[in-house]
């Protein structure tokens, strides 16, 4: 069980990140040419929609996005078998394109890791880069983001949830502590 313990960003604070990415990506990458965003289901889908809105914002291309389950890729799963790619029937053409992963909280790296296999099946992207509006610490891999909203240092019994509109009602991001 999780006790609220400290907001660490608001709505506003959120929307600032996410433009403050959005212009390291287009910096970066000296525009948008030939890039794609993936978000990691669950909660990197709607980061990677608003980021895609925000690019758009910014330099008038739609740059598409798509949505990525991992689950079957999950080294804590081993009786998955793979899942396809969401958005419709849209297949994510990977060959040459520079992609953006999106996701919420990057912690141990493993989920990365796991999106990393599943875009390696698709093809062979000429980049990839990862965009998380949280980095929490603790990676058990060599796994770090190009593009970081916000650095929380957390201890193993703390958590981080990302709260967003389209899934929870509500935009923020809260620092919880484990309740024994």
């Amino acid at each position: 069980m999780w006790r609220n313990k400290t907001l660490l960003m608001d709505e506003k604070a959120m929307g600032r990140a996410i433009c403050r990415i959005a212009h390291e990506i287009i910096e970066r990458n000296k525009g948008l040419d030939n890039m794609i965003l993936v978000g990691i289901h669950t909660r990197g889908v709607p980061l990677a929609r608003r980021l895609g809105m925000e690019l758009e914002k910014i330099e008038k291309v739609t740059v598409p996005a798509y949505d990525l389950d991992v689950s079957a890729y999950r080294d804590d799963n081993k009786k998955s078998t793979i899942s396809a790619i969401d958005s419709g029937s849209r297949r994510i053409e990977a060959d040459g394109k520079t992609i953006v992963l999106v996701d919420d909280v990057l912690f141990t790296g493993r989920t990365v890791r796991s999106a990393l296999n599943a875009i390696m099946d698709l093809g062979r992207p000429h980049f990839i880069e990862l965009a998380v509006l949280v980095d929490r610490g603790h990676r058990e891999l060599p796994i770090r983001a190009d593009y970081v909203g916000k650095n929380v240092p957390t201890s193993r019994r703390e958590d981080i949830s990302v709260q967003l509109k389209e899934v929870d009602g509500c935009d923020q991001v809260v620092l919880r502590e484990e309740v024994k």
